[in-house]
């Protein structure tokens, strides 16, 4: 006799989600389920099926597929980019305005473009330790897992360092009001935001026009490539340009923020694995430190669920007929835990060698910035288990919290403690964020 569902949603669902997604794949792996908002969506959990629905041209990103009932309304994307007119951006839209914008901004994430940032990264992960490291005690999540990306991603769209604190501020307004039980949190405050991002990416936009060289130089910021691609007939509007600036931050900070906090609890949580990867570090050796990533966005990676699909016909995936402006949202961390494509799912082994994980989706939509958040999350944890090796929880993991919503998965804080470093940086620590 099949158990009864589980419930979905909920604070117990979202500390520990994994049972829930085992009994969908195996009791109803394609699931008509209402969401925290009210919105009717169809939940994939198998890794076959959700592989095939994320590579699907049937399932189209842009929100004007959705047949959407009045209460659903508006529900469906970030909070406040409609009103932003910020919706023309590379998870709302299909080939072939997908595709002539995905061009223009891989530019910046080529291996040698993400290389070249390395030093960067490195230079970030070592001031913002600096910052706690003789204090003997930490919060990772608001010190050092949210702050990286943040500076990273502003450093790499060309915002002045002078300006990054207050996008900190407006990235910190979208995490800290984000509830369990609520998909996105109060949208007001993330609304208001998404509204202040907007208009000074105008702004910047408009400033960098008036700057810009006759020819490129070398390393230039990627909102400079994309006005002067605009300006050379690749027909880019600004609303595109600030849509597109906009997304990279959304989307590109708090993926590592969850990558890093995540994956600094599962290395806690299974200590051997953390030796082994210590070892491997302090031997000069980066092997186990790159499939060591990989796995850990398999295991309990920074996104959830994928972002919005809807049909724009008549779709089947898994037996299942998905009727024309359904939504549907491919489960990763479901998939990725599929006992028919991974062994052993439910263990976290470094070392793991066939992991064809989707934690970063999979086809045409398959996250551009990835190469960048793997270089943070290596350079991170490296950091980490370098500078502070007997690194542990401060609390016990039953107090811990975790975000709740739909697309990402991550913890709210992260209290650890290690021996103090006996070097102490000459700014407080309060000003540690003014010196990045």
């Amino acid at each position: 006799m099949t158990s009864a569902a589980p419930e979905l949603f909920t604070w117990e669902f979202a500390t520990d989600p994994y049972p829930a997604y085992a009994w969908l794949r195996d009791n109803a792996p394609v699931h008509r389920a209402t969401l925290p908002s009210g919105v009717e969506a169809w939940l994939v959990t198998r890794y076959t099926d959700a592989k095939q629905a994320l590579a699907d041209p049937r399932l189209s990103k842009n929100p004007a597929h959705h047949d959407e009932p009045a209460h659903a309304k508006g529900k469906t994307g970030i909070p406040g980019e409609r009103k932003a007119e910020l919706m023309t951006h590379l998870l709302n839209i299909d080939p072939p305005d997908h595709t002539r914008l995905r061009r223009l901004v891989s530019k910046a994430f080529t291996p040698r473009r993400v290389a070249e940032f390395a030093p960067r990264v490195r230079e970030l992960t070592d001031r913002l330790i600096d910052g706690f490291a003789a204090d003997g005690s930490a919060d990772l999540i608001h010190e050092f897992a949210f702050p990286l990306p943040i500076y990273a991603i502003c450093d790499l769209l060309g915002v002045p360092r002078e300006d990054q604190d207050d996008f900190r501020d407006w990235a910190g307004m979208m995490l800290r009001h984000t509830k369990a039980g609520q998909a996105g949190g109060p949208r007001g405050g993330v609304a208001r935001s998404v509204k202040k991002m907007r208009g000074y990416l105008a702004e910047l936009i408009h400033r960098k026009r008036e700057a810009l060289s006759a020819e490129a130089a070398p390393g230039e910021d990627l909102i400079s490539g994309l006005i002067r691609a605009s300006d050379h007939g690749e027909h880019l509007t600004e609303n595109e340009a600030a849509a597109m600036a906009f997304i990279l931050l959304f989307a590109g900070f708090e993926t590592t923020v969850n990558l890093i906090g995540n994956g600094t609890y599962a290395l806690l949580t299974y200590p051997e694995q953390r030796v082994r990867l210590q070892d491997s570090l302090a031997a000069g050796e980066r092997g186990l430190l790159e499939t060591g990533v990989e796995e850990l966005l398999r295991y309990d990676g920074p996104v959830e669920l994928a972002t919005w699909r809807f049909a724009t016909e008549p779709v089947t995936i898994g037996g299942r007929r998905i009727a024309s402006g359904d939504p549907v949202l491919v489960v990763l961390a479901a998939a990725d835990r599929d006992p028919e494509r991974f062994a052993e799912p439910d263990t976290l082994d470094l070392a793991r060698r066939d992991n064809q994980h989707l934690g970063y989706g999979h086809g045409i939509h398959y996250c551009l910035g990835a190469p960048l958040a793997r270089l943070e999350g290596q350079t991170a944890l490296a950091g980490l288990l370098t500078r502070l090796p007997d690194l542990r929880l401060a609390v016990d993991e039953s107090e811990l919290r975790w975000r709740g919503g739909l697309i990402m998965r991550g913890l709210r804080t992260l209290p650890v403690e290690f021996t103090p470093s006996p070097y102490r940086p000459t700014s407080a620590k309060g000003d540690q964020r003014s010196t990045l």
